[in-house]
Parts: structure tokens; C-alpha cells; sequence
């Protein structure tokens, strides 16, 4: 069985319909037939940081760009050791 993909703009609307209209996080799950799990960790994230929660398939965090290029920059100066 394959995993199922929420959008962007899905987990924005249940995390919406939880915080906002005060609709249950059980009851959110089983209207949106989601994992209540799932719906915490959504919370979870949009609380956390608005701006750049659920950033996409291939959009990456901008503390992950970062990450990411110090890791190549790191490598490449192991390398020219």
C-alpha cells in the first residue's frame, strides 16, 4: 500500500479547522479520514514556525538550505585536505 500525500494547502486547512473553528483534533481525523497522529504533528509545526511549515515536495526549510551547504562546503575543504 502506498502513502498517501497531503498538499500544502489540505494540512493548512486542518490545522485551520482545529485552531480556528475548534473542531476536535479526533473529529478533524475522522472527517478528513487522517491519522490523528498526523493532525498533532501538523499542529505542531504550524505553531512552530507560520511562515515556513509544510514547505513541499523539493522546498526545503531555509535552516536547511543552510545546513546543506555547509555540509558541501565542509566536504569540498576535506577533500582539498
Amino acid at each position: 500500500m502506498q502513502r498517501r500525500k497531503f498538499g500544502r494547502e489540505f494540512k493548512i486547512e486542518a490545522v485551520r479547522l482545529i485552531r480556528e473553528r475548534g473542531v476536535s483534533v479526533a473529529q478533524a481525523a475522522r472527517d478528513l479520514d487522517v491519522h490523528e497522529t498526523m493532525l498533532h504533528r501538523w499542529v505542531r509545526q504550524a505553531a512552530a514556525d507560520p511562515q515556513h511549515a509544510f514547505p513541499g515536495q523539493g522546498q526545503m526549510k531555509p535552516e536547511q538550505i543552510e545546513i546543506d551547504r555547509l555540509r558541501k562546503e565542509v566536504a569540498r575543504l576535506k577533500a582539498e585536505r
